[in-house]
């Protein structure tokens, strides 16, 4: 009896003793993003999480003197990982326009527009050129949105499709199975550079949006601790900071 009563008692401490660890270190807060979407957010050379959003995430979570928690998710099970409550948001070059009713945002802090990119020496100068060509997107983004109200230009396209990423895409249209990708151009440009392969992004954009950080609807309360730690950021010079690390200049518009 005594050994059973003794056991009971170190199990019990043990408990208190990791809940008690567990406490100590204080609220999570879950980042949902897109690991295949550079410069945003990515996996490195070393195997390891990084990007610009994860960065400006990082510094928000740090000043909410909250615990970070990086989240990969499919791009197209983004809603669900928020409505299940496994993510507190989606952050990752994450497109407000058209979607504006389906989250709660929190202020633009970047500007963005969709564009193609082809091979350099392609042939292909302006959307009327992609008639006939195979081009490819990634299912579930921005540039899927757009394209689906460009029915015409759709048609053109000898094939079109979808990707689960733009690593992939990317691969695709180096060998030659796509004309052309539909995408971000901040994440065109970034791909371009450090592929250092002959591509170019058309001059004509499909459309100008912003970049916004997306909660579930009516998650007020989280948005409003997040643009708070933003909008600091944004007046003491740290935001300019990780920009300029990343892009080589400051391309943030929060208070500007």
């Amino acid at each position: 009896m005594k050994r059973i009563l003794t056991s009971v008692l170190v199990i019990a401490l043990l408990i208190t003793v990791m809940a008690a660890c567990s406490s100590d270190k204080g609220e999570t807060f879950t980042v949902g993003f897109d690991q295949n979407f550079p410069p945003m957010g990515f996996v490195d050379d070393k195997g390891e999480f990084t990007g610009f959003d994860l960065e400006l995430a990082a510094e928000v979570a740090k000043r909410m003197k909250m615990e970070l928690v990086l989240q990969p998710i499919a791009w197209d099970a983004k809603d669900m990982e928020l409505d299940s409550g496994n993510i507190d948001c989606v952050w990752n070059g994450f497109t407000m326009n058209n979607r504006e009713d389906l989250y709660t945002w929190s202020d633009a802090y970047m500007k963005n527009s969709q564009v193609f990119v082809v091979k350099k020496d392609s042939g292909i100068k302006t959307f009327a050129d992609l008639a006939g060509k195979v081009v490819t997107v990634q299912v579930d983004s921005s540039a899927e949105g757009v394209l689906a109200e460009e029915e015409a230009l759709v048609k053109s396209f000898k094939e079109y499709i979808k990707t689960a990423d733009y690593n992939t895409a990317f691969m695709d249209l180096e060998s030659g199975a796509v004309d052309a990708i539909a995408m971000d151009v901040i994440v065109a440009n970034y791909q371009i550079e450090g592929r250092q392969a002959d591509f170019i992004v058309l001059e004509q954009n499909l459309a100008e949006e912003e970049y916004g950080v997306g909660f579930l609807k009516g998650n007020t309360e989280m948005r409003d601790k997040v643009q708070k730690a933003l909008e600091d950021m944004a007046k003491d010079g740290t935001m300019a900071e990780i920009s300029e690390k990343w892009f080589g200049e400051d391309v943030t518009i929060i208070g500007k």
